[in-house]
């Protein structure tokens, strides 16, 4: 056996399968995607090399400049007022005494689900007419509201759900991070007479920092990508006020049949992700990682 484990065909046995698979899955499609996004080809004929003009088209066409803006309410809205109600709900959770598993599984189901099911389901939600949603604010008055239809609340409105869908999945990771700290530290805090939001601000956030950095890295590259939930609430619409990068690039590519023009915004889309993704590596988790030697 130990002969064996000495040959190194033994290694490429397990090793060859696995890059195969790699470089057939992610590497080619990478590849092939940069070749075509050089390309005017409309999937049919034969594509045509044009250069950077697919790109020059990009920074040029309003409406994807509109799609990039959307894109960067995502990222805001995840940032400043998604990931802060993660960590006031994971807080609050980790306060229970009684039924906390019940809380935890009942958070985190969303997160599980299709996003075509929760599409329909908050569609039913924000449904004018007979939607619970305006027939509750109807209790105090107020006239329905066309959530998806109306270009002041659609966006609203899919950030609202797109929050509900993942923020079980977060939440799960920081309640994990909080039930790891020390008893010690809360039950000294108790004797020296803090309270419950005293030791909350003082004591559990700096101690999960690095956990809720890596959520609102996780939160940004989500941001980034968001498409599936766009498609399925508003296709974009109305009047593009939901279209997010990653939607304007199926509707070009796959409505339009412009798949050498979809894919250069699909380079640009991985680009962005990448920079930002570096950016706030570079400036808040290595900051953070200096901080803590």
């Amino acid at each position: 056996m130990k002969d064996t484990m000495r040959h190194p065909g033994v290694y490429a046995l397990f090793v060859v399968p696995t890059l195969f698979l790699y470089v057939l899955f992610f590497v080619y499609p990478m590849i092939t995607s940069l070749v075509y996004g050089f390309t005017d080809w409309n999937g049919l004929n034969d594509p045509r090399y044009i250069g950077f003009g697919n790109f020059a088209e990009a920074f040029g066409d309003d409406d994807f400049i509109n799609a990039i803006y959307n894109n960067i309410v995502f990222i805001l809205f995840a940032a400043f007022v998604q990931v802060p109600l993660i960590v006031f709900f994971a807080i609050l959770i980790s306060g229970v005494k009684r039924f906390q598993g019940f809380y935890k599984t009942t958070v985190f189901v969303p997160s599980i689900l299709s996003t075509s099911v929760i599409g329909i389901l908050w569609g039913f939600i924000y449904q004018p007419e007979v939607g619970p949603l305006n027939r509750a604010l109807g209790w105090f008055g107020i006239e329905p509201i066309y959530w998806l239809a109306d270009m002041k609340w659609a966006m609203f409105a899919v950030l609202a759900t797109n929050a509900w869908q993942w923020m079980g999945f977060f939440i799960v990771l920081v309640l994990a991070a909080i039930l790891a700290i020390p008893k010690e530290l809360n039950e000294a805090a108790d004797i020296d007479g803090a309270s419950g939001w005293h030791k909350a601000i003082h004591i559990t956030v700096p101690l999960i920092n690095p956990i809720v950095s890596v959520v609102i890295m996780l939160s940004i590259a989500g941001a980034m990508k968001v498409v599936d939930i766009v498609l399925v609430m508003t296709n974009g619409g109305p009047v593009g006020s939901t279209e997010v990068m990653a939607s304007y690039m199926v509707t070009k590519a796959i409505n339009y049949g412009e798949y050498g023009y979809g894919t250069a915004l699909s380079i640009v889309i991985f680009v962005f992700a990448l920079l930002l993704t570096a950016i706030y590596q570079l400036l808040v988790v290595r900051r953070q990682e200096r901080v803590e030697l």
